[in-house]
């Protein structure tokens, strides 16, 4: 497959141990680098790296050797929570919201889910395809190399499963490690509103035996929410995920104090998202687990509600991850550099901090830990090289100028 060598490199970034699986608490502050830097790349994987003033005699015959012209070298973003797979955009209710509607105002208009929901009824396969590509594709530029990707817009079984097999399709196609969250309980359609038990019996007796049958899978997601998915009615949707061995990914605490992180930790959940409403009967449920704490500010940016409270997070030992939320209603952009300047900026997470969540912690929000999320020797070459920069802090100082030059994939230019 063929050997890459980086040469020049400013600063290497991320060098955690191969032990190194997740940060929590003060060891977020943790990111071991190297100055004037070189790295090995051979056969997809880091296979060394090291000093410019130790730098290697021997080489392959084979190798490309690229300079990094002094740049920085970064693990290549993880992000663990998104929504690319949707048939049309709504700018509509975008401007809505500037109007000041509320995001309940739009739902009860026959916007948000519901409208996506509708728009994907009449959608191809190939459409979704095309259109997922060239977001994912958007997405990688951006730095991105690791992405989970949620249903939940087609919310009848045929729907869903043309969802789930755009995400495979997805997976085959990219170049980067994809998993897939089944999200049919992301709200109640039309038909059931008024019959919430229909719809979750139509979940658990016919929806997830068609996804476990096909595979399309790798976790389960509820939006436990008022006004969407109660907490009795999460609990039962992921105690039947279970028989499926679909570990559960959810939605928690959005809009409220929902009740969904108790629910979330009592089914050992891998992960709970957003949490921008949080107690601190929350905080201690999770500081008492092994569920990790994955936020979305960029979608506290667009909707104008109030940012997750990360430093109580860090401060009681939770770990913290950080992703884009990329969806056509709350959070139309998947540039998770955006979301890394937004941690520091709105969650007053420190640079090293908000990388790690970014990187090593997002990945293990995948269970992608042994895969990505760090300069580890053995693990998929996937970074990217900025711009020379004058520190670590400039790449969020600097939000909205991207910074990076060439994105590397299991070991070749991009």
């Amino acid at each position: 497959m063929g050997t890459l060598l980086i040469t020049n490199i400013g600063t290497l970034i991320g060098l955690h141990g191969a032990n190194v699986r997740l940060l929590k608490g003060e060891e977020m502050q943790q990111l071991l680098s190297l100055n004037n830097a070189w790295i090995l790349c051979k056969d997809a994987k880091i296979e060394a790296y090291g000093s410019m003033t130790d730098f290697p005699t021997r080489l392959p015959n084979d190798v490309q050797v690229l300079s990094a012209d002094q740049g920085y070298v970064f693990p290549s973003w993880c992000d663990s929570h998104s929504h690319i797979v949707f048939a049309a955009s709504r700018e509509e209710e975008f401007v809505m919201k500037i109007k000041g509607k509320s995001y309940e105002d739009i739902a009860a208009a026959g916007g948000g889910i519901l409208n996506s929901a509708l728009k994907m009824q009449s959608a191809t396969e190939e459409d979704l395809y095309e259109a997922a590509a060239m977001r994912l594709t958007d997405m990688i530029a951006q730095g991105t190399g690791a992405l989970e990707i949620k249903s939940g817009y087609g919310l009848t079984l045929e729907t869903e499963l043309k969802m789930l097999r755009v995400i495979r399709r997805l997976k085959e196609s990219f170049p980067i490690p994809i998993k897939a969250s089944f999200l049919a309980a992301h709200t109640y359609p039309a038909a059931y509103k008024n019959n919430h038990e229909g719809y979750l019996e139509q979940i658990i007796d016919e929806m997830l035996p068609a996804v476990a049958n096909e595979g399309l899978a790798d976790y389960m997601d509820a939006f436990c929410e008022k006004g969407f998915f109660s907490p009795d009615e999460t609990d039962r949707l992921l105690t039947a995920a279970a028989k499926y061995n679909l570990k559960p990914k959810i939605h928690a605490n959005q809009l409220s104090i929902s009740g969904g992180v108790q629910v979330g930790v009592k089914h050992e959940a891998l992960s709970v998202d957003h949490l921008e409403a949080l107690d601190q009967d929350a905080v201690d449920c999770l500081a008492n687990s092994n569920t990790i704490a994955t936020l979305l500010p960029s979608c506290s940016f667009y909707l104008n509600i109030p940012y997750a409270n990360a430093r109580g997070l860090i401060k009681a030992n939770v770990p913290v991850a950080i992703a884009t939320d990329h969806n056509p209603g709350s959070t139309p952009s998947g540039n998770m550099n955006f979301v890394v300047s937004l941690a520091c900026i709105k969650l007053k997470m420190l640079p090293e901090e908000a990388i790690n969540a970014a990187t090593i912690n997002g990945a293990a929000a995948m269970e992608l830990s042994e895969q990505v999320g760090s300069i580890t020797p053995g693990k998929r070459a996937n970074f990217f090289i900025t711009r020379p920069m004058p520190g670590l802090a400039y790449l969020p100082y600097s939000f909205g100028q991207s910074q990076i030059k060439t994105i590397i994939l299991n070991g070749k230019v991009w």
